[in-house]
């Protein structure tokens, strides 16, 4: 029986188990979209939850990190709707990440996008989510993801350019 299964069955040490596997992913789509260390512990905190409350909603096990992403995002929205967010970029954590995709530089750059191409970019270069499912989380068209991500990146560019980095 696979992890999901078992979670399903509401065995909580499967449960456990399977978050822990998914921690590292709802911290990095967090952190992108709320900027704020706190925020992001509450946003993942609050999508635990709900998953132990609606694991069984899972009707292929093959889409649970596209349905757990989701859930996320949505708590993300939250807070932002909330207007819990306040941006410091010199007070942002230092994240780590086991390829070193995240420096103080991509980090600053990543904060200078706007909020909607920056997560569409996250969820597909980072999570390696499709535009199909990123399109299923964010409740948008598939043709709006691409479009997104064709802005994202040429504000990316601009970006880029500006600090006059060398490749």
């Amino acid at each position: 029986m696979s992890l999901i299964e078992e979670a399903k069955n509401k065995d909580p040490d499967a449960f456990d188990r399977l978050m822990r596997t998914q921690l590292q992913k709802m911290y990095r789509i967090a952190i992108s979209m709320l900027q704020n260390e706190e925020d992001a512990a509450d946003a993942i905190q609050e999508t635990v939850f709900k998953c132990w409350q609606k694991i069984e909603q899972v009707r292929n096990d093959e889409y649970f990190e596209t349905w757990l992403t989701r859930i996320l995002i949505n708590q993300c929205n939250d807070i932002l709707r909330a207007g819990k967010k306040i941006i410091y970029v010199e007070d942002m954590p230092e994240i780590i990440h086991e390829d070193n995709y995240f420096t103080n530089e991509w980090k600053e750059v990543l904060s200078s996008l706007n909020e909607k191409y920056r997560v569409v970019l996250e969820l597909y270069y980072v999570d390696g989510f499709s535009t199909k499912e990123i399109a299923g989380m964010l409740h948008i068209t598939n043709t709006n993801v691409r479009s997104r991500m064709v802005r994202g990146r040429k504000q990316l560019e601009q970006i880029l350019d500006e600090c006059q980095f060398e490749w």
